[in-house]
């Protein structure tokens, strides 16, 4: 059974912790890492994490997720979560569980931040947990895993 997970974060995620601070707290893309690396240890998991501020990038990583048969890919899409058909159709090319994640509430935000067009190619998505919804995909994927 596949014991990869990707975790893939969108564009100006590099900028976690001094971005806007007082919008999406004060921890560092860093953080998220190690915070993503004890959970997938504590589920048995493999991390691969990665983050780009190039569409196609993250694309190819999806590809890579599907081919390489990982457990889950949990994707913070960042920007492109408004306007990535080409993000949406690579997620719906594989056959793995994605989940969505968005350090903030992205429907308590500005209106244009309300529609996800990767939401409809994901299993589900977290919003407004803090960086702690990166722990939730990961367990989320994990109890799917099981159930499998």
């Amino acid at each position: 059974m596949a014991r990869t997970i990707y975790v893939l974060n969108g564009p100006n995620l590099n900028l976690l912790g001094t971005r806007e601070p007082h919008v999406y707290g004060h921890s560092s893309l860093k953080d998220v890492e190690k915070l993503c690396a004890k959970a997938c240890k504590d589920h048995g998991f493999e991390l691969v994490f990665r983050q780009s501020n190039h569409e196609g990038d993250l694309v190819d990583w999806l590809q890579e997720a599907g081919a390489k048969k990982a457990a889950g890919v949990v994707i913070n899409g960042a920007g492109f979560t408004t306007t990535s058909i080409s993000v949406h159709d690579a997620i719906k090319s594989i056959d793995v569980p994605v989940i969505e994640c968005h350090v903030t509430n992205i429907f308590a935000r500005e209106a244009f931040r309300h529609q996800s067009v990767i939401a409809w190619a994901c299993k589900a998505t977290m919003a407004g947990f803090g960086i702690q919804g990166y722990v939730l995909a990961i367990t989320a994927i994990a109890g799917m895993i099981s159930k499998r």
